[in-house]
């Protein structure tokens, strides 16, 4: 692995994920969702810059390529957990969730299973617009859940809350898309003899 400072970001972009989490376990609420708000935006900053750095400084690396979606999936995973747990299990934010757990693991089933071929599933647009909104959706709901935490502003929290709850709603369904377009190109190849 070469160190590069899109590779470290990378990495810390992971650990920042983990950090998400951890806020739960030793603050009190509404400041652990105020610090898992700043910790996951600081993280999906990076998401963009550490890919704007290895293209602009040509260091783009296989090790890049390979991490960077997964510190994205790790750092949508955790955040849903947690979100999902301290929402005191919402269906309206659980049935979206699943649908991007389960298109999240079967596009890396996907990719794994068609290995060396797994280049025809290249990252689309709509699959980067798709993260996007996942990481928008999740960082309004952290703000509605620590708006909500804080006694006042009661109205504020709800909007915030069911606009991310929305939010949500909407990049479950796009999640679902992008899932549905991998799995139409990679028909050829799951068709074809060993």
């Amino acid at each position: 692995m070469i160190w590069t400072l899109p590779n470290i970001l990378t990495i810390l972009r992971l650990l920042a994920a983990l950090g998400v989490a951890i806020m739960f376990l030793y603050f009190e609420r509404p400041w652990a969702d105020i610090y898992a708000l700043v910790l996951f935006i600081g993280a999906a900053v990076t998401d963009f810059v550490d890919g704007y750095i290895a293209r602009a400084w040509r260091q783009e690396s296989r090790f890049g390529a390979m991490l960077d979606p997964i510190a994205d999936k790790v750092m949508v995973v955790i955040a849903l957990f947690v979100i999902t747990g301290y929402s005191g299990m919402n269906p309206w934010i659980i049935l979206p969730a699943v649908m991007i757990l389960f298109r999240e693991v079967f596009v890396s089933g996907l990719r794994e299973f068609l290995g060396s071929d797994s280049s025809k599933l290249a990252v689309t647009k709509l699959a980067k617009w798709k993260t996007t909104l996942q990481m928008t959706a999740i960082a309004v709901l952290f703000a509605g859940m620590g708006i909500e935490r804080m006694d006042w502003w009661e109205t504020l929290a709800n909007l915030v809350f069911w606009f991310g709850v929305g939010l949500l709603w909407v990049a479950g369904a796009l999640t679902l898309i992008t899932g549905a377009d991998y799995f139409a190109k990679s028909l050829p190849y799951l068709r074809a003899p060993k």
